[in-house]
């Protein structure tokens, strides 16, 4: 079921980022130089790509938080990095005194 969603996973990035690459550059770097009327109404028509991008995102997300979920079982329980030090101090050979 991993391996599943993972080929799905990277399937889904390469058409997110083919949409994005294929999406017209709206130009202004990020509204600047353009009035708010000319870039509230360019945002608000949205194409077939803009919608699309939208979606595989959406699934994107989704897929990534299945995997993150399915993947989470093979963890396994670690103790606190303080006990680690402790165990690890204790350890250690003393120097002796001369």
């Amino acid at each position: 079921m991993e391996n599943i969603l993972l080929v799905l996973n990277v399937i889904i990035a390469v058409v997110l980022v083919l949409l994005i690459l294929l999406q017209k550059s709206e130009g202004g770097a990020l509204g600047i130089g353009v009035s708010q009327d000319n870039f509230m109404f360019s945002r608000s028509a949205g194409d077939f790509f803009t919608k699309a991008t939208a979606v595989v995102a959406t699934l994107f997300i989704i897929c990534s938080l299945c995997l993150t979920i399915v993947s989470r079982g093979d963890l396994k329980p670690t103790e606190s990095v303080i006990d680690k030090i402790e165990e690890n101090s204790s350890d250690t050979p003393e120097i002796p005194e001369n």
